[in-house]
């Protein structure tokens, strides 16, 4: 039995992480260089899942408070001022290529106060759309509806004022080809365990401009998400790391007055995996460590593989938000390079979000990539 083209899709969305902006076909940046991307199973996990930080230049570390925190910092949630919070998100992906490959989120959080801390949970669901079977002589046998998902719970507390530290842990799973039989190998679902560990460190003060009293806000986010098992789809010994990461950044917002506030914020990422080529052999504790040294371009690669994630997002009156981001990945690891817009409206517990991605290059498979997110905030009772 073999499959369509359709199938490559499969390989397709790894691709659009990380090969360059002209094309999937190159190995080459337009210097010259070789493109030694990294990659990993199940990247679906690095997706930003939410509009809100999907349009900030997917940057969100040091950001969020709601219930979209349990994808970029736990931690942020022991800084919620509300009881309780729900979200729902929807991205359509990679319609440049195909119309039914989309992301759904849904996420939840309960705050039981400072000193007991939040629990929070969420499901992500990546549908990869139609798949058909053939046999050898084109014939189909057959179709399937390739998936994944990862289903996480976690908890996070304040452990000083200012200070707050969380930890996740995540299911996931991946059916890729419905047992189908791939040459001399059976396929099968790949499943992982992992975790996330993260911290938040918030801080409120003032600042003298104009003769006037600026209050501001900082914080600085940490979040290693994804620390798992490797997963595989066949019965070989062959397996594959699934996208460990390393997720730090700062906000700083400041109100200019009673109705208007502007907020900064960036994220730096890196792959905590081995480079291309190295991954066979090495356990997740090897691979996390190793990545810091691995790569063939010496220390001057290992700064390459950082990406950057910067936002600018206004509020006015707390009830309606403009957004603004870029995205930069280096040459010769992806070449992503996307600016993204956004806006919002809250009123009273209910939420909306919108983003809009637009990459830098013509004819790219993230080309009017759309999210939309709902959010559900509630007061502590009495305080409705």
């Amino acid at each position: 039995m073999r499959l369509l083209p359709k199938f490559c899709l499969i390989a397709a969305l790894i691709l659009a992480f990380v090969l360059p902006q002209s094309g999937f076909a190159q190995t080459t940046t337009t210097s010259g260089q070789n493109i030694r991307a990294i990659t990993t199973a199940v990247p679906f996990l690095l997706i930003a899942p939410d509009s809100r930080h999907g349009a900030l230049g997917e940057a969100g570390v040091a950001l969020t408070d709601d219930a979209n925190a349990t994808h970029w910092n736990l931690s942020g949630l022991a800084f919620s001022e509300k009881q309780m919070g729900f979200g729902l998100s929807y991205t359509p992906w990679l319609r440049q290529l195909v119309p039914d490959i989309n992301l759904a989120y849904l996420n939840g959080y309960y705050n039981m106060g400072d000193k007991k801390g939040v629990v929070a949970s969420s499901l992500r669901f990546f549908s990869l759309g139609r798949i058909i079977f053939t046999d050898e002589n084109a014939v189909q046998t057959g179709e399937f509806n390739a998936s994944e998902f990862a289903l996480d719970a976690g908890y996070t507390r304040k452990v000083t004022q200012n200070f707050s530290a969380g930890v996740a842990l995540r299911f996931i799973y991946s059916n890729l080809a419905a047992n189908a039989r791939v040459g001399a190998l059976d396929t099968r679902p790949g499943t992982s365990i992992a975790g996330d560990i993260n911290m938040m460190y918030n801080k409120d003060f003032s600042m003298k401009t104009a003769g006037q009293e600026l209050p501001v806000r900082f914080r600085w986010g940490l979040n290693i998400s994804n620390i798992g098992a490797k997963i595989s789809y066949t019965n070989s010994n062959n397996r594959d790391f699934i996208p460990t990461n390393l997720r730090t950044g700062f906000l700083l917002r400041g109100n200019v007055d009673e109705y208007n506030s502007i907020g900064l914020t960036a994220d730096f990422n890196k792959l905590l995996v081995p480079s291309a080529g190295g991954q066979a052999d090495k356990t997740l504790i090897d691979g996390i460590f190793s990545s810091f040294g691995d790569a063939k371009g010496g220390f001057s690669e290992e700064l390459a593989e950082i990406q950057t994630s910067i936002g600018l997002e206004y509020w006015y009156n707390n009830l309606f938000a403009v957004r603004a981001g870029y995205f930069y990945e280096d040459p010769i690891k992806g070449a992503r390079k996307f600016i993204t817009l956004g806006a919002g409206i809250r009123y009273q517990v209910f939420g909306l979000d919108f983003a809009y991605l637009a990459p830098l290059s013509q004819n790219h498979p993230l080309q009017n990539t759309l999210r939309f997110s709902l959010t559900f905030d509630f007061d502590p009772a009495g305080n409705m």
